[in-house]
């Protein structure tokens, strides 16, 4: 026998020993390539593949081998590589150098986020051409961006992709991305410890200022006091922001009306959950990228199902290639249904309490365990008010139910609270406004 028929005969004889479904799983998949000195080179999916075989099937392959030939052989593993995959390394490799050399100078931008990888369709359309505005006209076209959506849908994306965009065109230029959350601490600490100086400086000097969760400073009235000094020394000099937030700034509670107004002075950009088409045109670019083989049923039936944002459907689609990966599958809709039995949900799943005490914390910047706490002090007690009417209006559970999860509230306490968020529901236009968006934020889901 030559050396392909030898394999091809040892081959068999494994399936045997393993039985079908160790089999079909993990020897399957490997390929012969060629006979080299004494050594047999057998191609494998990746990395993961060849060390578990090596792991549970020490010998077995070349103990098999053996006994169809008159001579002892090794093997050696050779991981597949797609061109498509080398290709992706390169540029992963890049943008990694890229992202090093921008972190020395304090730049903390994702390489990854540009334009050309940012999918446009009717939800973000406006988003995206303000964006590219402010990217080809810093401190001229719109000053201050603001740009405002749910999490995951794609304003981190922008707000990088104008960072990256400027930095290609203007490579000395000053500029600083950071959470809101960054800008308050960093604030504090220069408070504590007599650096407001420095902190200035950083700040006010800068030629691109770019902050994530804006919304983050409310009811911080010491860092929304900086912050209005910083947007006035920029502004001022024709300097860009930049703000993201996950509501319009009419809707950030409790922060200064001057502040909130700065907010407005350029141009708001809102970005609503894509279509079903959209995401399925996001899912092809990603998938593009990160070098998966992505059917359009596939495509099409996690674009239709995964309805809470982009990032949950980027994540289910890293999951399915990382599944077909380890186990040499072909991904079909059958397979994402088991992968993702713990994320894919029914159209119809009913809210829940958490779900809405959940999206009222993040609203006014809670932890879920404060609300369920004791506490009446105002700044806890209205939205748990706030939480415990949409839990009554948007669930199927009952008053009991609903106290039981706010600490153990008798449904006295929950009726109580229903009646006062609705009365001032009617009497004040702009806390009704909160209230409905709330509430279309919770049905989103």
């Amino acid at each position: 026998m030559n050396i392909e028929e030898v394999w091809t005969t040892a081959i068999e004889a494994m399936e045997v020993k393993v039985g079908s479904q160790a089999f079909d799983l993990w020897f399957r998949p490997i390929k012969f390539m060629e006979k080299k000195d004494q050594s047999l080179v057998l191609e494998v999916p990746n990395k993961f593949f060849q060390e578990w075989i090596e792991d549970h099937y020490p010998g077995i392959i070349s103990e098999t081998i053996g006994e169809f030939m008159d001579e002892k052989v090794s093997i050696q593993y050779r991981v597949f590589e797609k061109k498509e995959e080398a290709a992706i390394k390169k540029i992963e490799t890049k943008q990694e150098n890229r992202r090093i050399k921008l972190a020395s100078r304090g730049i903390f931008l994702n390489p990854k986020f540009v334009f050309d990888t940012f999918v446009v369709g009717a939800s973000n359309q406006f988003a995206h051409a303000a964006s590219r505005a402010v990217a080809d006209a810093p401190g001229k076209a719109y000053n201050p961006l603001f740009i405002y959506g749910g999490v995951g849908l794609g304003k981190t994306h922008l707000m990088n992709s104008i960072g990256n965009t400027i930095i290609d065109r203007q490579n000395n230029v000053n500029m600083l991305y950071a959470p809101a959350e960054q800008f308050t601490n960093e604030f504090v600490y220069s408070m504590r410890n007599d650096k407001m100086d420095e902190f200035k400086a950083k700040y006010r000097k800068l030629d691109v200022l770019i902050i994530d969760d804006i919304q983050f400073i409310a009811g911080k009235s010491g860092t929304q006091e900086e912050m209005f000094h910083t947007f006035n020394a920029l502004y001022d000099t024709h300097k860009q922001i930049i703000f993201s937030s996950d509501r319009p700034p009419k809707d950030i509670s409790p922060i200064t009306e001057r502040l909130r107004s700065r907010f407005g002075m350029g141009l708001i950009a809102d970005i609503q959950i894509p279509d079903v088409e959209t995401k399925m045109a996001i899912l092809g670019k990603k998938s593009e990228m990160e070098g998966i083989e992505l059917p359009e049923d596939v495509s099409f039936f996690l674009a239709s199902r995964i309805k809470s944002n982009i990032r949950d459907l980027e994540a289910c689609m890293i999951r399915l290639g990382a599944h077909a990966s380890l186990t040499g599958k072909v991904i079909t809709v059958e397979m994402t249904k088991n992968v993702l039995k713990d994320l894919i949900f029914d159209e119809e799943k009913a809210l829940t309490i958490e779900y809405v005490q959940k999206t009222v914390c993040e609203y006014f910047g809670l932890k879920i365990s404060e609300i369920k706490a004791k506490k009446r002090t105002r700044d806890i007690a209205f939205p748990r008010q706030v939480a415990m009417y949409l839990c009554k209006t948007l669930t199927d559970s009952s008053l009991n139910e609903i106290g039981k999860n706010f600490g153990g509230k008798d449904h006295s306490t929950v009726i109580h609270a229903c009646k006062l968020i609705e009365e001032r529901r009617k009497n004040d236009e702009e806390f009704e406004k909160k209230i409905d968006y709330l509430i279309k934020k919770i049905k989103s889901y």
